[in-house]
């Protein structure tokens, strides 16, 4: 007998939740045990040199219950609609994003800022989502742009957004991360072969 074959929508659903339940579990963690904080430990420490090892850590650490409740939402969605392109482009998406916005904030936000949270992803997968469409031209991606336009295409206006508590270098480079992700992995739509008109 031959194997069964799985379902993408489920392994797709499992790999999104099982990486919310991770922020979830870390955030409990660091929000019930006193004395203890793993954004405080692990996230990105501008211009400190132990700063760098928040790079990889800090999409997963989140400040309080508020703020891992605002991101959850939004990153299944745009993570979702990401993975319809592929579970590679998602993993590849998420590691350069988590790489490159990581870099970016290190180098450029204040220095004595920690920055955490699942943002930076969320940010670069709007911004994949839109060049994919751009790069691809094609219908599918456009339509899933589209989508990811009507429900979060607000968020671009807060990509220099600043405040107090809020990383707008997060934003910003995951944004731009997402559009470098885009342009490495989208192939280019093809050309259409001009058919010769022949005069008789």
């Amino acid at each position: 007998m031959g194997k069964t074959k799985r379902n993408p929508f489920f392994d797709n659903s499992l790999l999104l939740f099982s990486i919310v339940i991770i922020f979830w579990i870390i955030t409990t963690i660091d929000q019930n045990i006193p004395d203890w904080s793993f954004t405080l430990n692990y996230g990105i420490k501008a211009k400190e040199l132990e700063g760098i090892l928040g790079i990889f850590a800090a999409p997963f650490l989140h400040v309080n219950y508020q703020h891992l409740i605002g991101n959850t939402l939004p990153f299944l969605a745009l993570g979702g609609l990401v993975l319809l392109s592929g579970r590679g482009r998602f993993i590849f998406t998420s590691i350069l994003s988590t790489i490159i916005s990581g870099m970016g904030i290190w180098t450029f936000a204040k220095e004595g800022t920690v920055h955490v949270g699942s943002s930076i992803l969320i940010f670069s997968y709007l911004g994949f989502l839109l060049m994919q469409a751009w790069f691809s031209r094609s219908i599918k991606w456009c339509l899933v742009a589209l989508i990811a336009t009507i429900f979060y295409g607000a968020l671009i206006l807060t990509l220099l957004y600043q405040k107090n508590g809020i990383s707008w270098h997060g934003h910003f480079f995951g944004f731009i991360s997402g559009i470098i992700s885009a342009a490495l992995v989208t192939p280019a739509p093809a050309k259409k072969k001009r058919k010769a008109i022949i005069k008789v």
